[in-house]
């Protein structure tokens, strides 16, 4: 009886420790446990390679995971003389047919991984996929890894399932399989929404999207991307088509995002400051993306001001949501609900923003 219960502990603690292998919790990410930190030097940098680094990072995955039954095996026959493999004479077919399973799905994950490594990895999946898109397979790696290297791209991680999105690329790494789908050829389709009362980080909702990523290339399959709905704005501004909404998904927006969409209407209620026929809005200091359509104007008395209020001479240089999120990200994140009846700092330190009393942003018109 005592014997049976050890190898029911063994079997709870090696069960435990294999599927925190096979989805590893923060825990063990934070203490280094993952294939990925445990095989760092095998696998290379994913910044300076990332193909191939997923190339051997999914192989080396498939075969430590295919190992891990022929490793309960082994470990529970070494301490426990019931199974005990090394016994001679031992015919016990239940046995028997354990060990060849285990050793099956050892044997079966070496022959694959030896088969996606044949050739320079000419037969692994991923590779097949970026052959799909034109031209050798080498040249798109190449492509994606020149591009994975800027700061531009937009990262979303959650649990083991990595979303990156490049200038022109769709990538989704799974334990065992990388998407790629060229950001021209795609369309996304939200399909469904997970909303959770409390976040395992703290005591906040979260809202989490499912988007179907469907491209007009015949031989790349359709996946499924998942990501915070507080994600969801940053997702679109780097894509160059709409997310269609057919289901009408309710998206919850980030503090950040609702406090955006009232900062614009506010100004949009603002008169508008006339540029010169010789001047021209140059591009936001802040972003370096759209062009500088904001201008800061000063509505209050010197008198009684205590010298906060002064003119402002700069020229317009911040585009409406640079200078939206600058003033959000200097306001008491406890109470969001004074925010607009606050003041900041001006972005160039000279005098403060006051919302609605002694500044306001206006708009810039063309004539």
């Amino acid at each position: 009886m005592a014997a049976l219960a050890f190898e029911l502990y063994f079997t709870l603690a090696y069960g435990l420790v294999a599927m925190c292998f096979v989805a590893p919790p923060k825990e063990f990410v934070s203490a280094g446990l993952t294939i990925q930190n445990i095989l760092s030097s095998y696998l290379g940098s994913e910044d300076m390679d990332f193909v191939g680094y997923h190339l051997r990072r999914t192989a080396s995955t498939v075969l430590v995971h295919s190992c891990l039954p022929l490793g309960y095996y082994i470990g529970l026959g070494m301490i426990s003389k019931k199974l005990n493999m090394f016994e001679p004479g031992r015919a016990d077919i239940m046995i028997n047919m354990c060990l060849l399973l285990c050793v099956g799905i050892a044997v079966y994950g070496v022959a694959l991984v030896r088969y996606w490594s044949w050739d320079r990895w000419s037969h692994h999946p991923l590779c097949k996929v970026l052959a799909s898109h034109g031209g050798p397979w080498r040249a798109v790696a190449s492509s994606i890894n020149i591009e994975f290297r800027r700061i531009t791209k937009f990262t979303s991680i959650i649990g083991a399932t990595k979303l990156f999105i490049t200038d022109s690329w769709i990538v989704k790494c799974t334990a065992y399989k990388v998407h790629v789908a060229h950001k021209p050829d795609v369309h996304l389709s939200i399909i469904a929404s997970e909303d959770h009362d409390i976040s395992p980080e703290n005591s906040v909702s979260l809202q989490f999207l499912n988007i179907l990523v469907e491209s007009i290339n015949p031989t790349v399959e359709p996946f499924v991307i998942r990501l915070l709905s507080t994600d969801y704005g940053d997702l679109k501004d780097r894509l160059q088509a709409p997310i269609r909404n057919a289901r009408n998904v309710i998206i919850h927006q980030s503090l950040s995002d609702r406090f955006l969409d009232a900062f614009r209407s506010l100004v949009e209620q603002n008169e508008r400051f006339h540029l010169g026929d010789a001047e021209e809005p140059e591009p936001c200091i802040g972003c370096m993306q759209q062009q500088a359509d904001i201008k800061l104007h000063k509505l209050c008395d010197d008198e009684g001001s205590s010298g906060d209020c002064v003119s402002c001479y700069c020229r317009p240089m911040w585009c409406l949501d640079c200078m939206g999120k600058w003033f959000a990200s200097r306001q008491d994140q406890q109470r969001p609900e004074t925010w607009l009846s606050s003041t900041c700092p001006c972005p160039t330190k000279i005098t403060k923003v006051r919302s609605s009393v002694c500044w306001m942003c206006v708009k810039l018109t063309d004539n």
